[in-house]
């Protein structure tokens, strides 16, 4: 299967989805619409965040939207099916996770140039595993250390709703790969821990910069550095790199995944790399 999506016109990983981003800009485009209308459904009728009655049309929205760039994740009959956006505050705002949460002060921050704060990640209520998931679509599957979900090929199960681990994945990829044309080197974000170790497993180290807090629940504001991820990825995870990077995937790195993907218990307790 892995191998027909290669040569084929579906993405490897994300065969049964679509990204887009939707640039900065002053006026309230469809598509932003629609995220901000899922997000009002999770943010504020789901988990209670947000007063509903403080949006009355339905659209769940702040000061931060309009110096955001926003990724959407789209199902192949074009419906949204999760968000997330990179926040690049004003010269006269502060980053979104500095309004709850305190840093270390041996912090030393890079120029506001170079970085962006990753926030309001969703992903649709039927998109996620199983119950219990988080509105990011993070569940104890994924967070499985002997687990090796971002190489393993979708079938036409995963196509069904509920079976879509990897379009977080999807959206991390399209942000990455925006941030890097643009010149933007590290991602903050204030999540939760077990947010922090499922990236952690796609190669990207969050590293904590500030006590935990209450903020939507209990979070750690983060930073990670674009430059040293993608050279984690190409050591650890060369498929992965290759990926995310659209670069050609070589012959026996495309095999290993395959192998590791249908031989899972006999590379259980080894690491091949």
């Amino acid at each position: 299967m892995l191998l027909k999506q290669l040569f084929s016109h579906q993405d490897v990983l994300t065969p049964y989805f679509k990204f887009s981003h939707e640039l900065k800009q002053p006026k309230v485009s469809a598509q932003l619409s629609e995220i901000f209308k899922l997000r009002y459904e999770i943010y504020c009728l789901e988990f209670h965040y947000l007063a509903p009655d403080a949006f009355k049309n339905g659209l769940e929205t702040d000061e931060y939207d309009a110096c955001s760039t926003h990724f959407s994740a789209f199902s192949l009959d074009d419906k949204l099916v999760g968000s997330v956006r990179l926040v690049q505050p004003e010269r006269d705002q502060v980053y979104p996770f500095e309004q709850h949460c305190s840093v270390f002060k041996h912090n030393l921050m890079p120029p506001r140039a170079q970085a962006g704060e990753v926030s309001r990640l969703v992903v649709k209520k039927t998109y996620r595993r199983r119950y219990g998931d988080s509105k990011e679509g993070v569940d104890p599957v994924f967070l499985d250390p002997d687990a090796h979900p971002v190489i393993q090929p979708h079938s036409a199960r995963h196509h069904r709703e509920g079976h879509s681990p990897l379009l977080q994945l999807g959206l991390y990829r399209e942000m990455y790969r925006y941030s890097r044309q643009q010149g933007i080197q590290y991602w903050y974000a204030a999540m939760e821990k077990t947010l922090a170790r499922s990236l952690e497993k796609m190669g990207f180290f969050f590293i904590p910069i500030g006590p935990e807090t209450d903020y939507y629940g209990p979070v750690t504001p983060f930073i990670v550095s674009l430059s040293e991820a993608n050279q984690r990825l190409h050591h650890d995870n060369p498929f992965l790199a290759a990926w995310f990077n659209d670069e050609p995937i070589a012959l026996p790195v495309l095999l290993m995944a395959m192998v590791k993907n249908y031989i899972p218990r006999f590379f259980r307790k080894t690491d091949l790399r």
